[in-house]
């Protein structure tokens, strides 16, 4: 294994559950600054492939290098200290405080214990909150509790709650599930402007969706890669055609 220059290099990835191989010999990569669409029918392993990323399910075979750093033997919690958000289907966020409140304790200095009773609101962490606020689109709402947003509004929240520890590689696994059209197109936006400084990998079923964001589509069928490119290359392809997008 050599070192590279892609952000994420996932090589010859396996994971087995009780002889079944739900992610076969998987290899991929992704650049820095780059919205990579993970796609494919049920049970293709998609969202497998997040949980072997974040450290949730250990692989049982191949690697997982994340700036050169070998993910596969390190925990969750430091996978996350190296710079990999990830966001689940359900928002995990905590509805009976406010949308600054849910901001606030994600900042990176209220994780340890010592460090949430050391923690005071400087300009510092209002600033940043302020900053998060506005580019997911909830800077009018701070003085909210989470439990009155919107089902958009909370998946924005939750992705901000990530975005405030600064992640090199941020994790969606349907993101857009559920929401609105106009919050669909605001979420593109959104992708959009913060691969600025980092990498998005989304595992999404909303094709239009796939279409606004994707630099590069990954599609998965039964653990393995069935085909890889742009969308406009993916979307002729008559393997992708039979498997996915013909239904």
């Amino acid at each position: 294994m050599s070192d590279t220059d892609f952000l994420l290099a996932v090589e010859g990835l396996t994971v087995s559950f009780d002889g079944f191989k739900a992610v076969n010999d998987l290899s991929f990569y992704v650049d820095e600054r780059e919205i990579r669409v993970i796609i494919g029918p049920n049970g293709a392993g998609k969202t497998t492939v997040l949980d072997l990323i974040c450290g949730k399910t250990k692989a049982t075979s191949g690697s997982i290098k994340f700036r050169n750093k070998e993910l596969t033997k390190l925990r969750e919690n430091q996978i996350v200290e190296a710079g990999v958000g990830r966001k689940f289907q359900t928002p995990s966020i905590y509805d009976d405080l406010t949308v600054f409140e849910n901001l606030e304790i994600s900042y990176p200095r209220g994780r340890s214990v010592f460090g949430a009773l050391a923690f005071r609101r400087d300009d510092a962490v209002r600033e940043r909150v302020q900053e998060i606020a506005e580019a997911i689109f909830l800077s009018d709402q701070l003085q909210r509790r989470a439990d009155f947003l919107s089902h958009g509004q909370k998946q924005w929240l939750e992705i901000g709650m990530l975005l405030i520890q600064d992640p090199d590689l941020l994790m969606l696994d349907e993101p857009v599930a559920g929401m609105s059209v106009s919050e669909r197109i605001k979420t593109a936006e959104l992708l959009h402007r913060i691969i600025k400084d980092r990498s998005v990998i989304v595992i999404e079923h909303d094709m239009k969706f796939v279409e606004d964001i994707a630099h590069k589509v990954t599609v998965l069928h039964q653990g393995q890669i069935l085909a890889e490119g742009p969308m406009e290359k993916i979307k002729t392809d008559p393997r992708v055609i039979e498997v996915y997008l013909g239904h």
